[in-house]
């Protein structure tokens, strides 16, 4: 669920939460003993150019925020193995550098699978420091089958109409909507698509970017990859380490548990996340009136949901659709006062508009929403097996959500289409690396989405590399949204591609407040949020 999910390996988050911050402060401190942690990027910071195999051709596409945008596409093989055949296009965004001496580009992409990149080019640059982005050329990008690049992939509009039939399958009756509702959409995306499913996934994906660095001229590239997107990073690197300059990956995949055993362990850690949640809001009883008991106010947000099985709020807000709006709280807190507000109206004053505003603004789907799920599912279920036996899904889901209710069975749901896929799927790549030049991890210690355990099985395999914890962070996406201790280590890192492991204290908790409300979307986690997604 990286989009859902994005994931840990088999570890229980919600048990495992206090070991693990202990266990990464344990590796921190021998790392800051030893000293051997400390990292540097070749000599000559500044990659020098090659020959372009096919120049990119850039225009202008400012925008009031960001002046010096510039657009382009790129043509790029849809079978890599027949680069003569048939051709596909990525849509491309640019802010170039400025300053006398370039490192060359920085990619940048907001994770998914299926996640539009092109915004995010204008977001970093302005984010960095001015001197760290007029060093590189920022490039956002639409990977194959998403968004602007073509063609793109739309399976099924309407999957998500509401309501759906309730997540949790509590009847054979239930569990038999949801089946036809996946097997729908798997069949759909097979007969509107079925001459490119078998060339979206990772490795296509990294293989355009290799195409890229070529069409730009640079003889080496560096990448600042968020989620899913660390591990499109790590996949790129294991191709091409030599054609890596700079390596940013923040809020880690599992590279081990890609990606069936991914969603299982984010199904625990969501569930941890929501408690953290349901906690906060306990605190905060003057305001909200749900009590100060977290177990208290856990059975009351149950009991929400179980009221909306009989009484969808507003005939739009059932229990998944109260599942898909809760979520984005698990990946960003900075919404936590609005999700707050609506389950106080609902619970403790019966109102059920505020609830419907929260699922209109962080559940409900958009129209380009349907093109994004399809490319996340046709990623992930063409990068690696998936269990073909729906009684084991059964069996798994049910042992899962026995300890995890809030998402397990909204997740595997979200990802049962690979249960009936037809395309075949591939083996994932070892990413683990010892020729890849020095790279930086962050990592919040709470992080629901991708667990903490991804973080450190993703440095034992890269070797060389420095991770940066946010400890007693849960948001998911830590760097460039306001923690200055994280910030400074990026810029310094492209600055200088010096790097160690560090521990950096987490942001405050936010405040039930108006003001917290009205943060301009603009402004810090919540643009970096917005753009990263409410579930991905």
């Amino acid at each position: 669920m990286l989009h859902p999910a994005n994931p840990a390996h088999p570890a229980h988050p919600a048990k495992k939460r206090g070991p693990l911050t202990k266990r990464a402060a344990v590796l921190l401190s021998v790392a800051t003993a030893t000293a051997a942690a400390v990292v540097t990027s070749p000599a000559g910071a500044t990659p020098t150019a090659a020959a372009p195999s096919a120049a990119v051709r850039w225009t202008g596409c400012a925008t009031p925020r960001y002046p010096t945008l510039q657009c382009a596409s790129l043509k790029v093989p849809l079978d890599h193995d027949h680069p003569a055949g048939r051709q596909i296009s990525l849509a491309l965004t640019r802010v170039p550098h400025t300053a006398a001496t370039s490192q060359g580009p920085l990619l940048v992409n907001p994770g998914g699978p299926g996640g539009s990149g092109r915004a995010l080019a204008g977001f970093v640059a302005s984010a960095l420091p001015k001197d760290v982005a007029a060093q590189y050329d920022v490039i956002g990008f639409d990977p194959r089958g998403v968004g602007k690049s073509e063609p793109a992939l739309d399976c099924g509009p309407g999957h998500f109409t509401p309501v759906r039939p309730d997540s949790v399958p509590l009847d054979p009756q239930t569990e038999q909507a949801n089946l036809e509702r996946v097997k729908s959409f798997a069949e759909s995306c097979q007969t509107k698509h079925a001459d490119v499913l078998p060339y979206i996934g990772t490795v296509s994906a990294a293989r355009d970017i290799e195409v890229l660095r070529g069409a730009l001229g640079a003889a080496k590239l560096s990448y600042f990859g968020y989620s899913y997107g660390t591990y499109l990073g790590a996949v790129y690197a294991k191709l091409h380490p030599d054609r890596v300059h700079r390596l940013v990956l923040d809020s880690v995949v599992d590279p081990g548990g890609v990606w069936y055993e991914d969603n299982l362990a984010q199904d625990r850690a969501f569930d941890a996340r929501h408690k953290a949640f349901l906690a906060w809001v306990a605190r905060y009883d003057e305001k909200y009136g749900l009590g100060t008991d977290p177990a208290g106010v856990e059975e009351r947000w149950y009991a929400m949901r179980d009221a909306l099985r009989g009484a969808p709020a507003g005939g739009k807000v059932g229990p998944a659709e109260l599942e898909d709006t809760y979520m984005p709280g698990g990946y960003y807190n900075g919404y936590w006062p609005v999700l707050a507000e609506a389950f106080s109206a609902y619970a403790a004053a019966g109102d059920p508009k505020p609830l419907v505003a929260a699922y209109e603004r962080f559940g409900a789907v958009e129209p380009s929403a349907g093109n994004s799920y399809s490319v996340y599912t046709a990623v992930q279920c063409r990068d690696s097996a998936w269990p073909k036996d729906w009684n084991q899904w059964r069996a798994d889901m049910w042992r899962t959500h026995a300890k995890a209710p809030f998402m397990t069975w909204n997740n595997a749901w979200y990802n049962a289409p690979c249960a009936f896929w037809r395309t075949e799927p591939l083996a994932a790549p070892d990413v683990t690396n010892a020729a890849l030049p020095p790279a930086l991890l962050l990592q919040a210690t709470e992080d629901a989405a991708t667990p903490f355990e991804g973080a450190l099985s993703m440095k034992e395999k890269l070797k060389g590399s420095a991770l940066v914890v946010e400890e007693g962070g849960g948001n998911h996406g830590v760097a460039l949204s306001g923690n200055k201790c994280l910030d400074e280590k990026v810029a310094a890192y492209l600055r200088s591609g010096q790097a160690s492991d560090a521990a950096c204290p987490a942001q405050a908790a936010p405040k039930p407040t108006a003001a917290t409300r009205a943060i301009p979307p603009t402004a810090g986690g919540t643009a970096l949020h917005g753009l990263l997604g409410y579930r991905g």
